[in-house]
């Protein structure tokens, strides 16, 4: 995506994306809560194509309510007792695949902008950032239907970027607890703590279509609440890595996406040994 065309969907008076004033603004939030909200980072004015674009695709989601815990590891898995990871939720979130976006919507040639890309980078603080060679999480919408909700969970990738395109009429409110583990500890009761009901570490957030969120979601534990109202809630996953060639597993993928392909057949590229 050339710079002409981020000047196009970008906010670009409020969010110079070379501008060291917004960067900095960035790496303090996420230093100091591990989260950065860049509200109306799209230009109001595509607000409604944003939301559009999402729809139209938001039957290609994959849907299969089933039961997981924080960690998405089998839930026979032979785990200590009172392991957090004995903590089980329904999920009933669904995702809408990397090959079913559209390269004309606005969240994909976001996601392949090598502007956007150093901006990301330079916001986390790191020397680049690559798009996920997996053909699927690369670039995926997160949908939630009026009843569901996205539960307690880590994501697979060390830091998070995303934005919302369509708000829940009710609910669908994203919570997290910052920086609960690290890629060194697990920290398992105080992970077990919040799943047990402690609020105490729970933020949460209340986002509009079109903010660009900027989170480590790696060390962080989040969810979405339940939706409620006649709306579905949706969001774009903006999936990068600090390493090219990073793919999702099988078992993963085939969890979020109902299907696998040859490249998640092979060893994945991952940077930790922490347990998803």
């Amino acid at each position: 995506m050339s710079a002409p065309v981020i000047e196009q969907v970008v906010d670009t008076q409020t969010y110079r994306l070379d501008d060291p004033a917004v960067v900095a603004r960035a790496r303090a939030e996420l230093a100091e809560t591990g989260c950065c909200v860049l509200a109306d980072f799209v230009r109001p004015a595509l607000r409604g194509t944003l939301r559009a674009e999402g729809a139209a695709i938001a039957p290609d989601a994959h849907y299969d309510v089933e039961t997981v815990n924080a960690y998405n590891i089998p839930l026979d898995a032979d785990l200590p007792a009172g392991h957090p990871g004995e903590i089980t939720f329904p999920r009933g979130n669904a995702f809408v695949p990397w090959d079913r976006v559209p390269p004309t919507a606005i969240i994909h040639r976001l996601y392949t902008s090598a502007e956007f890309q150093r901006f990301v980078a330079d916001c986390f603080g790191l020397p680049a950032v690559h798009p996920l060679a997996d053909p699927l999480a690369g670039l995926c919408l997160n949908v939630v239907r009026p009843g569901m909700s996205h539960p307690w969970h880590f994501d697979t990738n060390e830091f998070t970027v995303s934005m919302l395109t369509q708000e829940a009429e009710e609910g669908g409110v994203f919570e997290y607890c910052p920086g609960i583990r690290s890629a060194e500890a697990e920290n398992l009761a105080d992970v077990r703590a919040v799943l047990d009901g402690d609020t105490g570490p729970v933020r949460r957030l209340a986002l509009r279509p079109g903010d660009l969120q900027l989170f480590k979601g790696r060390y962080s534990l989040h969810r979405v609440t339940e939706v409620r109202g006649a709306g579905q809630r949706h969001s774009a996953i903006f999936a990068y890595s600090e390493r090219p060639g990073v793919v999702g597993s099988p078992a993963r993928t085939r969890q979020l996406f109902g299907r696998v392909l040859p490249v998640h057949e092979q060893r994945s590229v991952r940077g930790d040994e922490l347990l998803d």
